[in-house]
């Protein structure tokens, strides 16, 4: 491996990392609820609104501006983040090191394009970068843990500027791409970013008079955005797959949050053994998708995303009713499995429902919905964990049973059009 694809993966490495080490640090964080779902969500919001603008941004100033910028970005937030002396700053900081994490992912993708033009070459390189990104969501739980029981939450912060500042180094020799010219979709953004903190505000703060200003902004999102061409929305896989997305992490992110505040306050674990409580759920995700690939490219992507769903829901339902750590293993497995099912097959279908000149953005679009559904499930299901941790995983084996209906719906093939001539 090249050290520029090295420095490339390393910048979305830290994305999937920062994404799942927090989760275990929660307790340690803040003892309010309310708090522990802002600092997980700050991120997640904030990643999720600007994944579309920082596709264009990258091609509107240059993918290798915007990713060094990114890397910067997020080794000097991640330092301040450690640094933080308040639950709100630290908020506040989460919140801008989703921005950062938003600038690096589709400018990494652009730089692999430009720095691998052949196909066969491009596709090895995706592949790296997609595996050691998965290396990043599996080493988050089990590092914060060990990480917070030995030097405290600030370490799980800190742990980010050195690898930030070795992707920068190895990175040096990334292409320059030319600017292209265009205009950033303002109102756009501003609107999508209103609408998922107004949303996430009501339900974790129950102030349902915020849903006014959500239902406005998600009004003036739809009538004006630029981001998503409306011919997108032709096909029933592109529409229903997204919902799908949003519903995968709803139930991964969302389980993740109950999961870690019910391990360490219920059974008692200490944040390492929280990690590695995780490693039966985070470890199918950084091989499986490679099997799930071959699979998709053989049969097609209905029958593994609903197998994935369906494992999901079922590994949630045993998880809700079974205290024994033996068959948290096997439910958390079941999750793992059920996602790095279910995640790549919807990639594939969505992507495949786009023009081939929009299957970037159609990619971004499911990232950003997934990303979506993810602060969603934290403040969701972090709500109904103030009634039991049971309603929470009931809900999200629920919701998870609703998507493999979609799923179903979505990717069925169509019905050829009747003969006129006979």
């Amino acid at each position: 491996m090249s050290r520029l694809l090295t420095g490339l993966s390393l910048g979305y490495f830290l994305v999937m990392l920062d994404t799942t080490i927090v989760t275990v640090a929660l307790p340690a964080l803040s003892p309010s609820l309310a708090e522990q779902q802002w600092i997980s969500n700050g991120y997640t919001l904030t990643f999720a609104a600007f994944l579309l603008t920082a596709g264009a941004w990258s091609d509107r100033f240059g993918a290798r501006r915007v990713f060094f910028t990114g890397l910067i970005a997020f080794a000097v937030l991640s330092g301040l983040s450690a640094l933080s002396f308040s639950a709100s700053l630290l908020i506040a900081f989460r919140a801008l090191l989703g921005i950062a994490g938003a600038l690096l992912v589709p400018s990494s993708l652009s730089l692999i394009a430009a720095a691998y033009p052949s196909p066969p070459a491009r596709a090895k390189a995706m592949g790296v970068w997609a595996a050691l990104s998965g290396t990043g969501l599996v080493a988050g739980p089990l590092l914060g843990g060990l990480l917070t029981e030995a030097f405290g939450w600030r370490a799980i912060f800190v742990v980010n500027v050195p690898v930030a500042l070795c992707a920068l180094a190895l990175s040096r020799q990334a292409p320059r791409t030319p600017p292209k010219p265009g205009r950033i979709d303002v109102v756009g953004q501003v609107s999508a970013v209103v609408a998922l903190s107004t949303l996430t505000y009501a339900l974790i703060q129950g102030t349902w008079s915020a849903l006014v200003l959500t239902a406005v902004a998600g009004v003036v999102f739809v009538r004006t955005q630029k981001m998503l061409p409306r011919r997108l929305f032709a096909t029933r896989a592109f529409r229903w797959g997204l919902a799908a997305g949003a519903i995968v992490n709803f139930g991964l992110s969302g389980v993740l949050f109950v999961l870690s505040l019910y391990f360490q306050e219920t059974r008692g674990y200490a944040p390492s053994e929280t990690g590695l409580a995780f490693l039966p759920l985070t470890i199918p995700t950084a091989f499986n998708p490679i099997f799930t690939g071959r699979l998709v490219a053989r049969i097609g992507p209905r029958i593994p995303a609903l197998t994935g769903f369906t494992l999901m829901a079922a590994g949630t339902l045993v998880q809700a009713f079974s205290a024994s750590p033996a068959l948290s293993v096997v439910a958390l497995a079941s999750l793992g499995f059920g996602v790095s099912l279910a995640i790549p097959s919807l990639l594939t279908a969505v992507v495949a429902s786009a023009p081939p000149e929009l299957t970037g953005v159609a990619g971004g679009a499911l990232n950003a919905s997934r990303q979506t559904g993810a602060a969603l499930g934290v403040a969701v299901l972090g709500i109904l964990t103030t009634t039991s941790a049971t309603t929470a995983l009931l809900t999200a084996a629920v919701v998870l049973l609703a998507g493999a209906g979609m799923v179903t719906f979505a990717l069925a093939p169509r019905k050829a059009a009747a003969n006129p001539s006979r």
